[in-house]
């Protein structure tokens, strides 16, 4: 059985940024570029990608014929399918001890980043069985009724002095089928945060952020 598999789900069908998985950024097509940062991972034996795109289909055939494709059924196609689903699709298909799930649309994750990942976690197993991803935040916030949720108002400090919290920025996930299928969740009972660098970790869910990444991979590039 491989040891850790990558787990890629891209649809061909996006709500809000059309073409997303295929239209280009930084002057190839948004999904190459998890792609060759996950083959550069050595952590890494095997890269599925799970989709119904025939452009990103065709695109992996010609260029990346190292990495499994698997044509997403019909019944997973829809728009409201919780990704929990795809993935227990996804590992009932490929065999693995563990799985890292990342997207297309986290172009500027670094393949050192996920090695540090992955080490972090085995590492620590089975002291957390699963892990996830997140960004320091270190900012006044407030729910919806205007409750202050991390910070006194009373007590003005600049905001690099206060506690920090963490947001789940969705760029990696590792966890074991058995606790996927237990759980109906990629997080088990104890997982381990990882955290990443606020301009690696920019996830493209929008126009803006299509554009920002793309600026963002191009001054890299540089």
């Amino acid at each position: 059985m491989t040891l850790l598999t990558a787990l890629v789900p891209m649809r061909h069908h996006s709500q809000r940024v059309p073409g997303k998985n295929y239209r280009l950024l930084a002057g190839k097509p948004l999904y190459q570029h998890i792609v060759e940062t996950l083959l550069s991972v050595p952590e890494i034996s095997t890269i599925v990608v799970d989709t119904d795109s025939e452009p990103v289909l065709a695109g992996l055939q010609k260029d990346f014929p190292q990495v499994t494709v698997l044509p997403r059924p019909e019944r997973l196609r829809a728009d409201n399918i919780p990704m929990n689903e795809i993935l227990l699709y996804d590992t009932s298909q490929v065999a693995a001890e563990f799985y890292l799930q990342t997207h297309s649309t986290n172009p500027l994750l670094r393949a050192e980043t996920v090695s540090k990942a992955i080490q972090a976690f085995l590492a620590d197993y089975p002291a957390h069985d699963s892990l996830f991803s997140v960004t320091r935040l270190q900012t006044r916030l407030y729910d919806a009724s205007g409750r202050a949720l991390n910070h006194d108002p009373n007590v003005l400090l600049q905001t690099q002095d206060l506690p920090p919290v963490y947001e789940e920025n969705s760029c990696l996930y590792i966890f074991n089928r058995a606790n996927l299928e237990r759980r109906r969740n990629r997080l088990g009972d104890r997982p381990l945060m990882f955290e990443i660098d606020a301009d690696e970790a920019w996830d493209i869910d929008e126009e803006l952020d299509f554009a920002i990444a793309d600026f963002l991979m191009q001054q890299r590039e540089k």
